[in-house]
Formats: structure tokens, sequence, C-alpha cells
């Protein structure tokens, strides 16, 4: 079986909406790593050197291959990320090898059954 990480990195008041739409879209379990900060096009406004911005976090799903582009979309759309800047960013990447994923591969394999 191949597997693809997603990552993500969203607003930390969208993090739960983002977690259960991924889950709802077919992956089996997360990371959350918790105020990350990030800059798009235009710098963060500061007052007195202190930074304004919200906290993002960081989240990453490894999934399925057949799973994975659905995933993904699902996460860009239920987090406005094309039509919001600054809302969110989710990538994908080929994952080599992975181990730890036993207690999930039974989960898995019948999710993807039929597309495989």
């Amino acid at each position: 079986m191949r597997f693809k990480l997603i990552v993500a990195l969203v607003d930390d008041k969208d993090t739960d909406t983002i977690l259960r739409v991924a889950r709802e879209a077919g992956a089996t379990g997360s990371t959350v790593i918790s105020s990350a900060r990030g800059e798009g096009l235009k710098p963060e406004k500061t007052f007195l050197g202190l930074n304004l911005t919200g906290h993002r976090d960081l989240l990453m799903f490894v999934v399925a291959e057949q799973l994975s582009r659905t995933i993904l979309e699902k996460i860009a759309e239920e987090g406005n990320f094309e039509a919001s800047p600054g809302s969110g960013i989710a990538f994908q990447i080929d994952i080599e090898d992975a181990v730890g994923l036993s207690s999930q591969l039974e989960t898995i394999g019948s999710e993807i059954e039929d597309q495989i």
C-alpha cells in the first residue's frame, strides 16, 4: 500500500473543523503541532514589536494514496483556502516508507478496497 503525507497550516480556530472533515473523507488519524507561524505575500502587522496575528496549527495526515486527493480537496474547501487569502494552505508529499501503521491498515484497506 502506498501513502501520502498531507500537511495543512490552518488558523487554530479552524483546526477541529479541518480534522473532522479530513476524518470524514478517510483520514484515520492526525498529528497536530500547535502555535506555528506563517507569512504570506504581505508581512503581518505588529504593534510595538508584538505580532498581532492569530495562532496557526500544523496538521499532518498519513493517508492512503487513493484517498489523498479527495482529503486534500475537502480540507481546502472547508478551510476556504482558495477564496480567502491567508486562511491556510495544504499540500501532499509522497511517502517512500512508513512504520507504525499496522493498527490502522485494516481500516484503511476496507476504505479503499474498491479502488485497488
